[in-house]
């Protein structure tokens, strides 16, 4: 395997960032979902207000794994760090990447002194429900999700 870089997010990766983010999709059956743009996502995290954080993954020059994070506030907790998305390119899926990305992202939500971090995944997604495992992750479920869609 090549030299393998994790590092902070830049708007020039959002155009790669946006090809995983896809990847991802069609992956969970939902491509015909997504609604986000290039722009609106470089307006998002590297804008005059940017609501969500990223850490790339890079091989050879090439962007190969994200993790979209941004905080939200618990009323129990206080602050916490909400991962959004861990995305590695299906080839390269099981090499350690996306323990890379999640391990930064944990240290993120220390370093800001959040009291935890939170995410969701999909119940039939197995191979990521094994891999959280692995960190003592507690699976919540007293809880169903809720969505209004604009």
């Amino acid at each position: 395997m090549e030299e393998l870089k994790i590092r902070v997010g830049t708007k020039e990766d959002v155009p790669a960032m946006m090809k995983l983010v896809m990847e991802l999709a069609e992956y969970e059956k939902g491509a015909d979902q997504v609604t986000n743009t290039v722009e609106k996502m470089t307006e998002d995290g590297f804008g005059e207000n940017p609501i969500f954080g990223s850490f790339v993954a890079e091989m050879d020059g090439k962007l190969v794994g994200i993790s979209i994070y941004y905080f939200r506030y618990s009323t129990w907790k206080g602050r916490r760090l909400y991962l959004e998305d861990i995305v590695v390119t299906s080839e390269l899926r099981g090499k350690g990447i996306g323990k890379g990305l999640f391990e930064q992202t944990v240290a993120k939500a220390k370093e800001t002194g959040c009291t935890g971090m939170m995410w969701q995944v999909l119940d039939w997604n197995e191979s990521a429900i094994e891999f959280y495992r692995q960190y003592g992750t507690r699976f919540d479920d007293d809880w169903v999700n809720c969505k209004l869609d604009f």
